[in-house]
């Protein structure tokens, strides 16, 4: 003890000094105040009136974006134009920044010089001369010519505009307070389709004056084969595609879109806009996207939507349009307090996307099978591979749920080695499962005179025909829950979002009348899922590409613990050179298996040892009769 007191001493003596002898001759500088050029957004109308945008989106070979922005002035002095950075349904400051190029002022046709703001490098400075009257900035955007330079929005056949890459706004103020006139000049016979409002006159669209808020709200979908389908209550969707065959849909393949729109009504009690615009791309030449906005949603699928309905390739894009229209409601009409900003450079905190996306990714299957584009035995087969997936995810045991609705700006997405234990954007199908235990809770608590939909028409249907936003906290989700049915809403949050677990939360399956199970063969879901690869992250740990090379491997399974990784590829197992079909013999054959195994350009052989077989995941009746889950998916109108 005294031995251990004087080092104490010793080492606490020693660290008040210099940290080393060259301490004393170090040069140290001393910080200089941050000064940050950008002003603050103002609640209050920009004085300087409407600004007009000009886009010439006629090159679909190039893919170049042509802007001319017209800006008026009221003050001289420095003056800040920001491109958006912060971006609604991105969750992150993903505005394509790098793209915008050729950018030019002019004053009264006068150029003028421009510094960008160091401290926002998305900010532009001008010094406006005395007695402007408008400001003139030309720009290109650079769209993606390869996916490697991002998601590409132009091809020979269609196009996607988002506003937020072909303008800029005066900071300082609510842009909500900006008004924004439109134009744009499509490549000739095109057709478009936005939430926007204009008039067409030859291959250009003047759209009606409207605030930039609003503006950057309602995307453009354009092409060569274009299709609006009328599903009633002022939803249309519009169908672009690659090819003219595409557009074509069976009468009862759109009458599920329109049952969709009709029970998205009879679950909210109202509708939060004034018209609404599936746009709707099947395609696989422009990039993927699915984006929810509050009168429109950009939706991208794989050609064979329609025609490859009935044999389950296409199964898994049916929950992209309810999830999305969902989010008219969930998201952009309700949203969270610390998502809202004022402007699009204000940063934004995630922390309730579990309820954002989470109850949104709960009401996309309920309403899916609701409408029948899931029969509802797909819905429980989704819910099993849901429920199976989430059991992988080893990363619950050291990062809680809600720490994961920071992942779109800690990884943006980009690929994880490791994702089952680095956790990724949980949230979305984690706050799935909590919301379909808080379900049958409330039908428990209520003896079946109630469920989550009475939460839904108390928090999201208030105020019919509002498209404004309404923000929201935790202590609101909870108030209203209890509203509903009396429970420790505040513990069950705190168990499931905030705590570190082990399980994923299966509630509503065993208050539902259901069981996690699995066996040797794929339900609809999952196989769907797999597509041409096999996917044993179930069991031995792995997913594994058609030609050996291994997607990803669970932490801490018996494929981990042989000491394979993503990216290496099985090149034989017990001799035979790798085929699927060779894999899941040795899987049922359930004896360790010798594997070669290339990773770069090196080779190894190992041992895998797992005796598990196939495993694959199902939902199992527990009970006679009807049971909560089978309530909640039974259609309402």
């Amino acid at each position: 003890m005294i031995r251990s007191l004087a080092a104490a001493l010793l080492l606490s003596t020693a660290i008040t000094g210099p940290l080393n002898a060259q301490d004393a001759v170090r040069s140290k500088p001393v910080a200089l105040p941050v000064n940050d050029a950008t002003p603050a957004p103002r609640d209050i109308p920009y004085p300087g009136g409407v600004i007009r945008l000009e886009v010439d989106a006629s090159d679909t070979m190039q893919r170049i974006f042509r802007v001319k922005e017209t800006i008026p002035v009221t003050t001289s002095g420095p003056m800040t134009l920001l491109m958006p950075k912060w971006l609604p349904g991105n969750h992150a400051p993903r505005g394509q920044i790098e793209k915008l190029s050729g950018l030019t002022f002019t004053a009264d046709g006068k150029p003028l010089g421009w510094k960008r703001d160091p401290l926002n490098v998305y900010g532009f400075v001008i010094d406006v001369p005395p007695g402007t009257r408008q400001l003139v900035a030309e720009f290109q955007f650079l769209s993606a010519t390869q996916p490697n330079q991002g998601r590409v929005v132009v091809t020979p056949k269609m196009l996607n505009i988002q506003w937020e890459s072909v303008s800029l706004y005066p900071a300082g103020y609510y842009t909500r307070q900006i008004p924004v006139q439109a134009t744009v000049t499509y490549p000739e016979g095109w057709q478009a389709a936005t939430a926007l409002r204009g008039r067409k006159s030859g291959s250009t669209v003047a759209y009606d004056a409207i605030d930039y808020e609003a503006l950057q709200d309602s995307p453009v979908f354009a092409g060569r084969y274009f299709k609006p389908v009328d599903l009633g209550h002022n939803v249309t969707l519009n169908i672009v595609a690659d090819d003219a065959d595409e557009l074509e849909a069976k009468p009862d393949q759109i009458a599920k879109h329109k049952k969709l729109v009709d029970e998205a009504g009879a679950l909210f009690g109202a509708y939060h806009f004034d018209h609404y615009d599936f746009l709707f791309a099947i395609t696989d030449e422009m990039g993927g996207i699915g984006l929810e906005h509050h009168r429109s949603s950009e939706n991208q699928v794989e050609p064979g939507y329609f025609s490859k309905w009935s044999d389950g390739t296409a199964l898994l894009d049916r929950n992209l349009l309810p999830h999305e229209f969902v989010h008219s409601w969930d998201g952009k009409f309700r949203r969270p307090d610390l998502l809202w900003t004022p402007d699009f450079n204000v940063p934004m905190q995630d922390n309730l996307l579990w309820v954002y996306e989470g109850q949104t990714q709960f009401w996309g299957y309920v309403l899916g099978a609701r409408s029948g584009l899931f029969s509802k035995q797909e819905t429980l087969d989704a819910y099993a591979h849901i429920a199976a997936k989430l059991d992988t995810t080893r990363g619950r045991e050291w990062r809680p749920m809600e720490d994961t609705t920071h992942d779109p700006i800690i990884s943006a997405r980009r690929p994880k080695g490791w994702s089952s234990w680095q956790r990724s954007e949980d949230y979305y199908n984690e706050g799935l499962m909590i919301w379909l235990e808080a379900d049958a809770i409330i039908r428990r608590q209520t003896k079946g005179a109630k469920g989550l939909d009475d939460f839904a028409r108390a928090f999201f249907g208030i105020n019919p025909g509002d498209w404004g936003q309404v923000v929201y906290n935790r202590d609101d989700v909870i108030k209203t829950l209890n509203g509903v049915a009396p429970y420790d809403w505040s513990g069950f949050f705190a168990k499931y979002v905030d705590s570190t677990t082990r399980d994923t939360p299966k509630g509503g399956f065993a208050l539902g009348g259901y069981r996690l199970v699995y066996g040797d063969t794929p339900n609809a879901f999952t196989k769907a899922a797999e597509g041409r690869n096999l996917d044993q992250s179930f069991g031995v740990g792995l997913i594994v590409k058609g030609d050996g090379e291994i997607s990803n491997v669970v932490w801490d399974s018996a494929a981990f613990k042989a000491g394979l990784v993503t990216g290496a590829k099985i090149v034989a197992i017990n001799g035979d050179e790798y085929s699927g079909d060779v894999f899941k013999a040795a899987l049922k054959a359930a004896k360790p298996m010798q594997m070669i195994v290339k990773q770069d350009k090196y080779y190894r052989t190992l041992t895998l040892a797992y005796s598990g077989g196939l495993r694959y995941p199902r939902l199992e009746k527990t009970g006679e009769g009807e049971g909560s889950l089978d309530r909640l998916l039974k259609p309402k109108t």
